[in-house]
Protein backbone atom coordinates (compact mmCIF):
# COMPACT_ATOMS: atom_id res chain seq x y z
CA UNK A 1 0.00 0.00 0.00
CA UNK A 2 2.82 2.41 0.86
CA UNK A 3 4.42 1.83 -2.52
CA UNK A 4 1.12 2.50 -4.26
CA UNK A 5 0.55 5.71 -2.30
CA UNK A 6 4.07 6.87 -3.04
CA UNK A 7 3.64 6.16 -6.72
CA UNK A 8 0.35 8.03 -6.90
CA UNK A 9 1.74 11.05 -5.12
CA UNK A 10 4.83 10.99 -7.28
CA UNK A 11 2.59 11.18 -10.35
CA UNK A 12 0.64 14.06 -8.86
CA UNK A 13 3.68 16.01 -7.71
CA UNK A 14 5.61 15.67 -10.95
CA UNK A 15 2.47 16.58 -12.90
CA UNK A 16 2.28 19.73 -10.76
CA UNK A 17 5.91 20.53 -11.42
CA UNK A 18 5.57 20.01 -15.17
CA UNK A 19 2.20 21.68 -15.68
CA UNK A 20 2.60 24.49 -13.14
CA UNK A 21 0.23 23.75 -10.27
CA UNK A 22 -0.92 26.69 -8.20
CA UNK A 23 0.63 27.44 -4.81
CA UNK A 24 -2.67 26.70 -3.09
CA UNK A 25 -2.78 23.20 -4.60
CA UNK A 26 0.71 22.50 -3.26
CA UNK A 27 -0.18 23.85 0.18
CA UNK A 28 -3.20 21.57 0.38
CA UNK A 29 -0.88 18.59 -0.06
CA UNK A 30 1.17 19.69 2.95
CA UNK A 31 4.03 20.98 0.84
CA UNK A 32 5.14 24.48 -0.09
CA UNK A 33 5.14 25.56 -3.71
CA UNK A 34 8.19 24.50 -5.70
CA UNK A 35 11.05 27.01 -5.46
CA UNK A 36 11.45 26.72 -9.24
CA UNK A 37 8.80 28.45 -11.32
CA UNK A 38 7.09 26.16 -13.83
CA UNK A 39 7.83 26.73 -17.51
CA UNK A 40 4.79 26.53 -19.76
CA UNK A 41 5.23 24.26 -22.76
CA UNK A 42 3.77 25.35 -26.08
CA UNK A 43 3.63 23.43 -29.34
CA UNK A 44 4.75 25.66 -32.23
CA UNK A 45 3.78 23.02 -34.75
CA UNK A 46 0.76 21.11 -36.02
CA UNK A 47 0.80 17.34 -35.74
CA UNK A 48 0.12 15.48 -39.04
CA UNK A 49 -2.40 12.67 -38.82
CA UNK A 50 0.22 10.09 -39.76
CA UNK A 51 2.78 11.20 -37.15
CA UNK A 52 3.74 8.66 -34.49
CA UNK A 53 6.31 8.52 -31.68
CA UNK A 54 7.50 5.49 -29.73
CA UNK A 55 9.06 5.21 -26.27
CA UNK A 56 11.27 2.45 -24.86
CA UNK A 57 11.56 2.28 -21.05
CA UNK A 58 13.89 0.11 -19.00
CA UNK A 59 11.27 -0.52 -16.30
CA UNK A 60 7.66 0.53 -15.72
CA UNK A 61 5.80 2.96 -13.46
CA UNK A 62 7.02 1.15 -10.33
CA UNK A 63 10.45 2.65 -10.96
CA UNK A 64 10.62 6.35 -10.03
CA UNK A 65 13.10 6.84 -12.87
CA UNK A 66 10.84 5.37 -15.54
CA UNK A 67 7.74 6.97 -14.03
CA UNK A 68 9.42 10.32 -14.65
CA UNK A 69 9.58 9.59 -18.39
CA UNK A 70 6.04 8.21 -18.47
CA UNK A 71 4.67 11.33 -16.77
CA UNK A 72 6.38 13.41 -19.44
CA UNK A 73 4.75 11.30 -22.16
CA UNK A 74 1.35 12.17 -20.70
CA UNK A 75 2.31 15.84 -20.61
CA UNK A 76 3.54 16.05 -24.20
CA UNK A 77 0.56 14.10 -25.47
CA UNK A 78 -1.68 16.83 -24.05
CA UNK A 79 0.56 19.73 -25.12
CA UNK A 80 1.03 18.47 -28.67
CA UNK A 81 -2.50 17.14 -29.10
CA UNK A 82 -1.35 13.62 -29.87
CA UNK A 83 -4.03 10.95 -30.06
CA UNK A 84 -3.58 7.65 -28.24
CA UNK A 85 -2.78 5.81 -31.45
CA UNK A 86 0.06 8.28 -32.19
CA UNK A 87 1.94 7.31 -29.03
CA UNK A 88 3.39 3.83 -28.42
CA UNK A 89 5.03 3.03 -25.07
CA UNK A 90 7.04 -0.14 -24.45
CA UNK A 91 8.11 -0.85 -20.85
CA UNK A 92 10.42 -3.36 -19.15
CA UNK A 93 12.83 -3.45 -22.10
CA UNK A 94 16.26 -4.71 -20.91
CA UNK A 95 19.60 -3.16 -21.84
CA UNK A 96 20.33 -5.80 -24.43
CA UNK A 97 19.32 -6.86 -27.93
CA UNK A 98 15.71 -6.66 -26.69
CA UNK A 99 16.07 -2.89 -27.10
CA UNK A 100 16.98 -3.26 -30.79
CA UNK A 101 14.02 -5.61 -31.29
CA UNK A 102 11.71 -3.09 -29.59
CA UNK A 103 13.09 -0.23 -31.69
CA UNK A 104 12.58 -2.23 -34.89
CA UNK A 105 9.02 -3.05 -33.78
CA UNK A 106 8.29 0.66 -33.26
CA UNK A 107 9.66 1.43 -36.73
CA UNK A 108 7.45 -1.29 -38.18
CA UNK A 109 4.49 0.35 -36.39
CA UNK A 110 5.21 3.57 -38.27
CA UNK A 111 6.98 5.67 -35.63
CA UNK A 112 8.77 8.75 -36.94
CA UNK A 113 10.72 9.07 -33.67
CA UNK A 114 11.94 6.30 -31.36
CA UNK A 115 13.11 7.33 -27.89
CA UNK A 116 14.87 5.11 -25.31
CA UNK A 117 15.49 6.07 -21.72
CA UNK A 118 18.38 4.05 -20.27
CA UNK A 119 22.15 4.28 -20.62
CA UNK A 120 22.56 0.63 -21.61
CA UNK A 121 20.10 0.99 -24.49
CA UNK A 122 22.53 3.12 -26.47
CA UNK A 123 24.42 0.58 -28.61
CA UNK A 124 21.16 -1.07 -29.65
CA UNK A 125 19.60 2.26 -30.55
CA UNK A 126 22.64 3.05 -32.67
CA UNK A 127 22.27 -0.31 -34.40
CA UNK A 128 18.65 0.50 -35.23
CA UNK A 129 19.54 4.04 -36.34
CA UNK A 130 22.02 2.67 -38.86
CA UNK A 131 19.42 0.24 -40.21
CA UNK A 132 16.58 2.78 -40.45
CA UNK A 133 18.04 6.14 -41.55
CA UNK A 134 14.59 7.57 -42.29
CA UNK A 135 13.59 7.39 -38.58
CA UNK A 136 14.92 9.66 -35.80
CA UNK A 137 16.37 7.80 -32.82
CA UNK A 138 16.71 9.79 -29.58
CA UNK A 139 18.35 8.46 -26.43
CA UNK A 140 18.46 9.75 -22.86
CA UNK A 141 21.74 9.64 -20.90
CA UNK A 142 23.86 8.37 -23.80
CA UNK A 143 27.35 9.57 -24.76
CA UNK A 144 28.05 8.55 -28.35
CA UNK A 145 25.92 10.73 -30.63
CA UNK A 146 28.56 13.43 -31.09
CA UNK A 147 31.18 10.87 -32.14
CA UNK A 148 29.00 8.43 -34.13
CA UNK A 149 28.14 11.14 -36.66
CA UNK A 150 24.74 9.68 -37.56
CA UNK A 151 22.29 12.31 -38.76
CA UNK A 152 19.37 10.39 -37.20
CA UNK A 153 20.86 9.50 -33.80
CA UNK A 154 20.76 11.94 -30.87
CA UNK A 155 21.57 12.10 -27.14
CA UNK A 156 19.80 14.17 -24.50
CA UNK A 157 20.12 14.94 -20.83
CA UNK A 158 19.40 17.78 -18.41
CA UNK A 159 21.50 19.86 -16.04
CA UNK A 160 20.19 17.84 -13.11
CA UNK A 161 23.33 18.76 -11.18
CA UNK A 162 21.54 22.10 -10.70
CA UNK A 163 18.61 20.34 -9.03
CA UNK A 164 20.92 18.14 -6.97
CA UNK A 165 22.82 21.24 -5.78
CA UNK A 166 19.56 22.89 -4.72
CA UNK A 167 18.43 19.75 -2.90
CA UNK A 168 21.83 19.73 -1.20
CA UNK A 169 21.23 23.24 0.11
CA UNK A 170 18.00 22.00 1.72
CA UNK A 171 19.96 19.10 3.22
CA UNK A 172 22.69 21.36 4.56
CA UNK A 173 20.15 23.67 6.16
CA UNK A 174 18.53 20.68 7.87
CA UNK A 175 21.92 19.64 9.25
CA UNK A 176 22.48 23.15 10.59
CA UNK A 177 19.09 23.06 12.31
CA UNK A 178 19.92 19.73 13.93
CA UNK A 179 23.33 21.01 15.04
CA UNK A 180 21.76 24.12 16.57
CA UNK A 181 19.24 21.90 18.38
CA UNK A 182 22.13 20.00 19.98
CA UNK A 183 21.43 16.69 18.23
CA UNK A 184 25.09 16.42 17.17
CA UNK A 185 28.12 18.65 16.67
CA UNK A 186 29.20 20.37 13.46
CA UNK A 187 32.09 17.90 13.16
CA UNK A 188 29.55 15.04 13.20
CA UNK A 189 27.53 16.43 10.29
CA UNK A 190 27.71 13.49 7.89
CA UNK A 191 25.29 12.65 5.10
CA UNK A 192 24.84 9.29 3.40
CA UNK A 193 24.16 8.70 -0.26
CA UNK A 194 22.81 5.57 -1.92
CA UNK A 195 24.28 5.34 -5.43
CA UNK A 196 23.70 2.86 -8.22
CA UNK A 197 27.09 2.71 -9.97
CA UNK A 198 30.41 4.57 -10.04
CA UNK A 199 29.42 6.14 -13.36
CA UNK A 200 30.01 9.83 -14.10
CA UNK A 201 26.24 10.43 -14.01
CA UNK A 202 26.06 9.20 -10.41
CA UNK A 203 29.32 10.88 -9.38
CA UNK A 204 28.18 14.19 -10.84
CA UNK A 205 24.92 13.83 -8.92
CA UNK A 206 26.29 12.99 -5.49
CA UNK A 207 29.07 15.60 -5.81
CA UNK A 208 26.70 18.41 -6.76
CA UNK A 209 24.41 17.39 -3.88
CA UNK A 210 27.37 17.46 -1.49
CA UNK A 211 28.54 20.85 -2.75
CA UNK A 212 25.05 22.25 -2.22
CA UNK A 213 25.07 21.00 1.37
CA UNK A 214 28.63 22.25 1.93
CA UNK A 215 27.70 25.73 0.70
CA UNK A 216 25.57 26.21 3.83
CA UNK A 217 27.10 23.63 6.21
CA UNK A 218 30.90 23.87 5.69
CA UNK A 219 31.79 21.02 8.05
CA UNK A 220 29.67 18.42 6.26
CA UNK A 221 31.14 15.15 4.96
CA UNK A 222 29.54 12.42 2.87
CA UNK A 223 29.71 8.64 2.55
CA UNK A 224 28.44 6.83 -0.55
CA UNK A 225 27.25 3.22 -0.66
CA UNK A 226 26.69 1.67 -4.10
CA UNK A 227 24.11 -0.98 -4.97
CA UNK A 228 25.20 -2.16 -8.44
CA UNK A 229 21.69 -1.65 -9.80
CA UNK A 230 19.51 1.24 -10.89
CA UNK A 231 16.49 -0.42 -9.29
CA UNK A 232 16.78 -2.87 -6.43
CA UNK A 233 14.58 -2.11 -3.42
CA UNK A 234 16.34 -4.61 -1.18
CA UNK A 235 19.86 -3.40 -1.97
CA UNK A 236 18.80 0.25 -1.65
CA UNK A 237 17.22 -0.51 1.73
CA UNK A 238 20.37 -2.32 2.84
CA UNK A 239 22.56 0.55 1.66
CA UNK A 240 20.49 3.10 3.57
CA UNK A 241 20.58 0.96 6.70
CA UNK A 242 24.37 0.61 6.41
CA UNK A 243 24.80 4.37 6.10
CA UNK A 244 22.52 5.06 9.04
CA UNK A 245 24.45 2.51 11.10
CA UNK A 246 27.58 4.52 10.25
CA UNK A 247 25.93 7.52 11.89
CA UNK A 248 24.92 9.40 8.74
CA UNK A 249 22.46 12.08 9.81
CA UNK A 250 20.60 12.46 6.50
CA UNK A 251 20.24 10.22 3.44
CA UNK A 252 19.84 10.94 -0.27
CA UNK A 253 20.04 8.69 -3.30
CA UNK A 254 20.58 8.07 -6.98
CA UNK A 255 18.61 4.85 -7.21
CA UNK A 256 15.06 4.30 -8.28
CA UNK A 257 13.04 2.45 -5.65
CA UNK A 258 11.42 3.37 -2.34
CA UNK A 259 14.07 1.33 -0.50
CA UNK A 260 16.05 4.25 0.90
CA UNK A 261 13.16 6.67 1.63
CA UNK A 262 11.10 4.00 3.42
CA UNK A 263 14.10 3.02 5.51
CA UNK A 264 14.62 6.65 6.50
CA UNK A 265 10.97 6.93 7.51
CA UNK A 266 11.18 3.78 9.62
CA UNK A 267 14.33 5.01 11.37
CA UNK A 268 13.32 8.70 11.59
CA UNK A 269 16.24 9.95 9.50
CA UNK A 270 15.70 12.99 7.19
CA UNK A 271 15.65 12.10 3.51
CA UNK A 272 16.10 13.89 0.20
CA UNK A 273 14.62 11.70 -2.52
CA UNK A 274 14.97 11.73 -6.31
CA UNK A 275 12.59 11.71 -9.27
CA UNK A 276 9.51 12.55 -7.23
CA UNK A 277 8.01 13.37 -3.87
CA UNK A 278 7.78 10.64 -1.24
CA UNK A 279 5.80 12.89 1.08
CA UNK A 280 2.70 10.68 1.21
CA UNK A 281 4.51 7.57 2.44
CA UNK A 282 7.33 9.36 4.27
CA UNK A 283 5.74 12.51 5.76
CA UNK A 284 8.00 12.58 8.83
CA UNK A 285 11.33 12.49 6.96
CA UNK A 286 10.87 13.68 3.36
CA UNK A 287 12.35 17.14 2.67
CA UNK A 288 12.46 17.70 -1.11
CA UNK A 289 13.13 15.89 -4.39
CA UNK A 290 14.77 16.98 -7.63
CA UNK A 291 13.93 15.51 -11.01
CA UNK A 292 14.41 15.86 -14.75
CA UNK A 293 11.30 16.88 -16.67
CA UNK A 294 11.59 15.21 -20.06
CA UNK A 295 8.56 16.94 -21.58
CA UNK A 296 10.57 19.93 -22.93
CA UNK A 297 12.85 17.56 -24.83
CA UNK A 298 9.93 15.59 -26.20
CA UNK A 299 8.41 18.88 -27.32
CA UNK A 300 11.68 19.89 -28.97
CA UNK A 301 12.22 16.68 -30.97
CA UNK A 302 8.61 16.49 -32.11
CA UNK A 303 8.77 20.11 -33.25
CA UNK A 304 12.00 19.44 -35.15
CA UNK A 305 10.56 16.45 -37.01
CA UNK A 306 7.21 18.09 -37.81
CA UNK A 307 8.87 21.34 -38.95
CA UNK A 308 11.57 19.57 -40.95
CA UNK A 309 14.44 20.79 -38.77
CA UNK A 310 17.55 18.91 -37.63
CA UNK A 311 17.65 17.54 -34.08
CA UNK A 312 20.83 18.43 -32.19
CA UNK A 313 23.26 15.55 -31.65
CA UNK A 314 23.40 16.57 -27.98
CA UNK A 315 20.68 18.51 -26.13
CA UNK A 316 20.79 19.52 -22.48
CA UNK A 317 18.03 21.52 -20.79
CA UNK A 318 18.22 23.25 -17.44
CA UNK A 319 16.07 25.28 -15.09
CA UNK A 320 15.35 27.92 -17.74
CA UNK A 321 13.94 25.31 -20.13
CA UNK A 322 11.83 23.65 -17.43
CA UNK A 323 13.96 20.52 -17.66
CA UNK A 324 15.15 20.65 -14.05
CA UNK A 325 12.41 20.71 -11.40
CA UNK A 326 12.01 20.49 -7.64
CA UNK A 327 8.98 19.27 -5.74
CA UNK A 328 7.50 21.46 -3.05
CA UNK A 329 9.29 21.55 0.31
CA UNK A 330 7.93 19.57 3.26
CA UNK A 331 8.06 22.46 5.72
CA UNK A 332 7.19 20.14 8.62
CA UNK A 333 10.64 18.57 8.19
CA UNK A 334 12.75 21.12 6.30
CA UNK A 335 14.67 23.78 8.21
CA UNK A 336 13.06 27.17 8.59
CA UNK A 337 13.92 29.45 5.67
CA UNK A 338 14.62 26.63 3.20
CA UNK A 339 12.15 27.83 0.57
CA UNK A 340 13.58 31.37 0.53
CA UNK A 341 17.16 30.05 0.42
CA UNK A 342 16.34 27.83 -2.54
CA UNK A 343 14.62 30.64 -4.42
CA UNK A 344 17.73 32.78 -3.97
CA UNK A 345 19.94 29.94 -5.21
CA UNK A 346 17.67 29.37 -8.23
CA UNK A 347 18.14 33.01 -9.18
CA UNK A 348 21.91 32.62 -8.82
CA UNK A 349 21.98 29.56 -11.07
CA UNK A 350 19.93 31.37 -13.67
CA UNK A 351 22.09 34.50 -13.76
CA UNK A 352 25.37 32.59 -13.53
CA UNK A 353 26.49 34.01 -10.21
CA UNK A 354 26.37 30.47 -8.77
CA UNK A 355 28.33 27.73 -10.51
CA UNK A 356 27.67 24.27 -9.14
CA UNK A 357 31.21 22.96 -9.71
CA UNK A 358 33.03 26.19 -8.87
CA UNK A 359 36.63 25.09 -8.28
CA UNK A 360 36.92 27.56 -5.40
CA UNK A 361 34.41 25.47 -3.42
CA UNK A 362 36.24 22.14 -3.35
CA UNK A 363 39.69 20.57 -3.34
CA UNK A 364 41.17 17.35 -4.66
CA UNK A 365 43.88 15.80 -2.50
CA UNK A 366 44.02 19.02 -0.52
CA UNK A 367 44.73 21.18 -3.56
CA UNK A 368 42.62 23.42 -5.77
CA UNK A 369 41.70 21.93 -9.13
CA UNK A 370 43.04 24.09 -11.95
CA UNK A 371 42.81 21.62 -14.83
CA UNK A 372 41.10 18.32 -15.59
CA UNK A 373 40.97 16.17 -18.70
CA UNK A 374 37.62 14.39 -18.88
CA UNK A 375 36.52 11.38 -20.91
CA UNK A 376 34.00 13.08 -23.21
CA UNK A 377 34.58 11.12 -26.45
CA UNK A 378 33.72 7.73 -24.98
CA UNK A 379 35.91 4.77 -25.86
CA UNK A 380 36.32 1.31 -24.37
CA UNK A 381 39.36 2.40 -22.34
CA UNK A 382 37.59 5.54 -21.02
CA UNK A 383 40.54 7.64 -22.20
CA UNK A 384 40.49 11.27 -20.98
CA UNK A 385 40.37 13.55 -24.00
CA UNK A 386 38.89 16.99 -23.24
CA UNK A 387 39.78 19.86 -20.90
CA UNK A 388 36.77 20.35 -18.62
CA UNK A 389 37.80 23.30 -16.42
CA UNK A 390 36.75 26.67 -17.84
CA UNK A 391 36.34 30.07 -16.19
CA UNK A 392 37.00 28.71 -12.72
CA UNK A 393 34.52 25.84 -12.82
CA UNK A 394 34.13 22.29 -14.07
CA UNK A 395 32.08 22.83 -17.23
CA UNK A 396 29.57 19.98 -16.86
CA UNK A 397 27.28 18.86 -19.72
CA UNK A 398 28.47 21.41 -22.27
CA UNK A 399 30.95 19.29 -24.25
CA UNK A 400 28.23 16.65 -24.51
CA UNK A 401 24.82 16.39 -22.87
CA UNK A 402 25.49 13.41 -20.55
CA UNK A 403 27.53 14.10 -17.39
CA UNK A 404 31.28 13.51 -17.48
CA UNK A 405 32.17 14.80 -14.01
CA UNK A 406 34.02 11.91 -12.34
CA UNK A 407 36.33 13.85 -10.04
CA UNK A 408 36.84 12.46 -6.53
CA UNK A 409 36.79 15.54 -4.36
CA UNK A 410 37.77 15.85 -0.72
CA UNK A 411 35.02 15.32 1.84
CA UNK A 412 33.35 12.39 0.08
CA UNK A 413 34.20 8.77 0.96
CA UNK A 414 33.17 5.88 -1.30
CA UNK A 415 32.50 2.87 0.90
CA UNK A 416 32.37 0.25 -1.86
CA UNK A 417 33.60 0.64 -5.41
CA UNK A 418 32.97 -2.77 -6.92
CA UNK A 419 30.33 -1.42 -9.30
Amino acid sequence: MKKLLAMLLCIAMLACAFAGCSESAEEESGLSASPIDAVELKADYEIPEDFKIGFICLHDENSTYDLNFLNAVDTIQEVAGLSDDQVVVMTNIPEGDECYVAAKDLVDQGCDIVFANSFGHEDFMIKAAKEFPEVEFCHATGTKAHTEGLANYHNAFASIFQGRFLAGIAAGMKLNEMIEAGEFTAEEAKIGYVGAYTYAEVMSGYTSFYLGAKSVCPSVTMEVQFTGSWYDATEEKNAAEALIARDCKLISQHADSMGAPSTCEAKDVPNVSYNGSTYESCPETFIVSSAINWAPYYNYIIGCVVNGEAIAADWCGGIAEGSVVLTGINENVAAEGTVDALKKAVAGLKDGSIKVFDTATYTVGGAAQETYTADVDTDEAFTPDSEAIANGAFDESTLRSAPYFDVRIDGITLLNEKY
